[in-house]
């Protein structure tokens, strides 16, 4: 047993490969032991309840060291505030750079300097000195999100999106990475509750950003998925890929079925290997603009503490 007054911690690396695909990796968590030391599956059982993962096929357990440290919340749990300053924020947008192409027959941004530094000390008193920037691009650009007035003609624009519907969402993630196919059907979402929550479907397919592959043979979502999707109340839908839709023909099914039904969709995502199936929230807010059907976001997933 540990002296008295004398506490310890685990500190290890984990690994999750999921039993529909895809996996999560974590370094350097730490957990309040008490005792001297914590076997591999009960700290095993630790990851999968604090992170909420479903569907899981096998944990491990690496690099697994105690250390002596005071711990960092009482045996009564964290308080309020300390629960969420240990919140982890998981961004899963794209950096817009500029010359980047993000949909391949669309211009790349442009960002330049409207005011520079050298410029700005003409202007201020000495010592002070200011950088405008500014940015010429479409607003298909980086990690976007549409509204359906990127559909629909009579449809709610970027303006008009309530924060309630893309700020904070429950959020499911669906690990379709390494199918076999390129086409996500409406059987890769039967076991999920979709009610009311931000649908995330992860691909993988952000690992070739900025590559030619990226525009080529990527994966979507058929027609009767996002019929299913639409019937079963999806709050929003996000993917990790080039297009939520087959691009290989005119149609856009997918667009049509919810933008038409009200659901935000958002594309270009990235990370959502990090996003376990439940238990996260998720947020992608763009500017305020009137008249636009889509626009970039900063969008993150929120892992509570």
């Amino acid at each position: 047993m540990s002296a008295p007054g004398q506490q310890k911690r685990v500190q290890f690396d984990f690994e999750v490969e999921f039993l529909n695909g895809g996996g999560l990796q974590g370094q350097g968590f730490r957990l309040d032991i008490e005792g001297d030391d914590i076997d591999d599956s009960a700290l095993a059982q630790y990851v999968i309840q604090d992170l909420r993962l479903l569907m899981v096929g096998r944990l491990a357990i690496l690099n697994k060291t105690i250390i002596v440290e005071p711990h960092k919340r009482s045996r009564a749990g964290a308080t309020t505030e300390a629960a969420k300053s240990a919140a982890t924020l998981i961004d899963l947008s794209h950096t817009i750079e500029d010359g980047m192409i993000t949909y391949k027959g669309l211009p790349a941004p442009l960002i330049c300097d409207h005011l520079s530094r050298e410029q700005s000390r003409q202007i201020y008193a000495p010592g002070t000195e200011f950088q405008i920037g500014k940015i010429t691009m479409v607003s298909n650009t980086g990690t976007y999100i549409d509204s359906p007035f990127h559909r629909f003609a009579d449809g709610t624009d970027i303006a008009g999106l309530t924060l309630n519907t893309l700020v904070g969402l429950d959020a499911v993630v669906v690990h379709a990475d390494g199918m076999s196919g390129r086409a996500i059907p409406a059987e890769a979402f039967g076991a999920v509750d979709v009610r009311g929550k931000a649908v995330l479907v992860h691909t993988g397919w952000s690992r070739h950003w900025r590559t030619d592959q990226y525009f080529e043979g990527h994966p979507f979502l058929t027609a009767a998925a996002a019929e299913y999707l639409k019937q079963e109340g999806a709050k929003l839908v996000g993917i990790d890929s080039f297009n939520i839709d087959d691009v290989s023909g005119g149609h856009r099914p997918v667009h049509t079925t919810l933008l038409g039904a009200g659901i935000p969709i958002v594309e270009h995502m990235r990370g959502l290997e990090l996003v376990p199936a439940t238990g996260a929230t998720f947020t992608a807010v763009p500017p305020k603009v009137k008249g636009m059907g889509t626009f970039p976001v900063r969008a993150f997933a929120t892992i509570p503490g």
